[in-house]
This record gives structure tokens, C-alpha cells and sequence, in this order.
């Protein structure tokens, strides 16, 4: 079966910590898309977006984290946007949860679609250079403890 998104390097930020999170991302909701596309039971799709909407979070705030080290002049502006997301993504979790309808998965999947890729190639490319310029080094020293700790168990 086909992924809904491609990871592909017109996604990539080049900067290989907040690039792993992104694949996490593409990865869990090509993982919601295959669930739905496959008619899973309700409670299994409702289980991934979960997981979906807790690691956008921890997401966000990594990325957060180092708009306010650097001092990022946008932040507040980036923070705006993740909030508005992360709403948006919790409605749509409220409807699936709430209605049988197949439009609806269809509309949350389109979203989250659009928002990934849209999100990272607007939003975040912008960041970049920023945090570059003032020493953010584009590659680890060592493996992230972010992918670590999700991929535990998994």
C-alpha cells in the first residue's frame, strides 16, 4: 500500500534532530492512513491519531525550545500557529471519535496532509538559517533521545 506522504529532501530542514522528529510525524500518520484506508477498528485509528497528537506535541515543544534559547524574533508568531494546529487536530480527533462517517477520516487525513507538508516546508524552513547563524549545529553528536524514547516499544 501506498504512503500518504513521501519523505522526501524538499522536506528536510537540514537540520538532522528536528528532521528525525518530521519522519516520526510522516510515519505516524501514514501509519493513521493505513489504518484508515483499511477500515481498522475505530478504537485502533483513534489509537494512532493519539499517539500522533501526543508526539506533534512533544514536537512543538522541541522546536519551542529552541526558539527561546536562540531567541527567535518569530517565536510567538511560530507558537501562535502550533497552537492553532494542535486544536484543529484535536477537533478532528473529537468528530472521528464522536461520528461513524468515512468523510470524516477523509477530511482529517487531507488535513493532516496539507499541514505536514505545508507546515514544515513554510513554517519551520524559515527558523533554519536563524538558528544556524547562531550555532545550532546541522548533524548530532550523538543519536536523539527523541526518537529513542518514542520508538521504545513500539
Amino acid at each position: 500500500m501506498k504512503n500518504l506522504i513521501e519523505w522526501t529532501d524538499d522536506l528536510s530542514v537540514n537540520i538532522q534532530e528536528i528532521d528525525e522528529q518530521h519522519k516520526i510525524l510522516v510515519d505516524l500518520v501514514n501509519k493513521l492512513y493505513k489504518s484508515i484506508i483499511t477500515q481498522t477498528e475505530k478504537n485502533t485509528v483513534y489509537d494512532v491519531l493519539n499517539e500522533l497528537v501526543q508526539y506533534t506535541t512533544i514536537h512543538f515543544a522541541v522546536e519551542e525550545s529552541l526558539m527561546r534559547i536562540f531567541d527567535y524574533p518569530s517565536y510567538e508568531e511560530h507558537k501562535k500557529h502550533h497552537e492553532k494546529l494542535k486544536k484543529q487536530v484535536v477537533d478532528l480527533q473529537d468528530k472521528i471519535w464522536e461520528t461513524t462517517e468515512d468523510s470524516i477520516s477523509m477530511e482529517l487525513l487531507h488535513f493532516l496532509r496539507g499541514w505536514l507538508t505545508k507546515h514544515i516546508m513554510k513554517e519551520d524552513k524559515r527558523y533554519v538559517s536563524f538558528f544556524l547563524d547562531k550555532g545550532l549545529q546541522p548533524t548530532w553528536a550523538k543519536r536523539s533521545w527523541i526518537g529513542k524514547i518514542w520508538h521504545f516499544g513500539k
